[in-house]
């Protein structure tokens, strides 16, 4: 996993659901098998029964307050530091995190993952390399619901719903607005294998000690 030495480069990858963080930081990650922690951020949902949600009929799992930030920056802080961390196991069909943790060790290159990670000004300040991953609506939508049915146990109505009252209006409301903060921007999500291989390559220099900039990597064609 590396050891105690400069500080770990941070990149954040945020982006739309379903828009394919997971597949570009998955990317980053197998380019350099043992150097690269990926740190998703949807594991530090808050628990249904947190009393952040005290008197609430219906949960917002979309908006910023949903997630544990404090205790996402506290893990990121001691990485930064090059301190393993437990982080959460998050039951998605419980809406709970479950007794047990996954040990992660430090390593040189953490990416931090998920929907809003560019919106908290205290996880944007510790970034190094701030990727916005761009996906039209309608791929965002079918990915998600591919996803939640297959994976985390819900029905196709409840996500339709969900999409409909929640995720949408947040996504225009939160995420969307993040893409002004992004050194980098990737169009067509997941499929954009260019862009994936400009971030990979970026990845490898940064680990091989001949880091090349942001900018570098926006003008090598990661940003349209």
């Amino acid at each position: 996993m590396g050891g105690p030495g400069p500080r770990p480069y941070v990149i954040g990858v945020a982006g739309g659901t379903g828009s394919g963080k997971s597949t570009i930081a998955a990317a980053m990650a197998d380019a350099a098998p043992g150097h690269v922690l990926v740190l998703p951020q949807d594991v530090y949902y808050r628990r249904a029964s947190d009393p952040y949600f005290d008197g609430v009929s219906a949960i917002n799992w979309d908006e910023p307050g949903a997630f544990d930030t404090p205790y996402l920056v506290e893990h990121l802080d001691r990485l930064i530091a090059w301190q393993a961390v437990d982080r959460p196991l998050y039951d998605f069909e419980a809406s709970d995190r479950l007794p047990e943790t996954l040990r992660l060790e430090p390593a040189p290159v953490v990416v931090v993952e998920g929907i809003l990670v560019l919106h908290e000004p205290e996880l944007r300040r510790r970034l190094d390399l701030k990727v916005y991953v761009d996906a039209p609506p309608d791929e965002r939508f079918i990915r998600r619901l591919e996803r939640d049915v297959s994976e985390r146990g819900r029905s196709a109505k409840s996500v339709i719903d969900q999409y409909r009252s929640t995720v949408k209006p947040m996504h225009d409301l939160y995420v969307q607005p993040t893409k002004q903060y992004a050194d980098v921007i990737v169009p067509e999500g997941g499929r954009n294998v260019a862009a994936i291989g400009v971030l990979v390559d970026h990845v490898r220099a940064r680990i091989g000690g001949a880091a090349s900039e942001p900018a570098a990597v926006a003008r090598a064609g990661a940003r349209p």
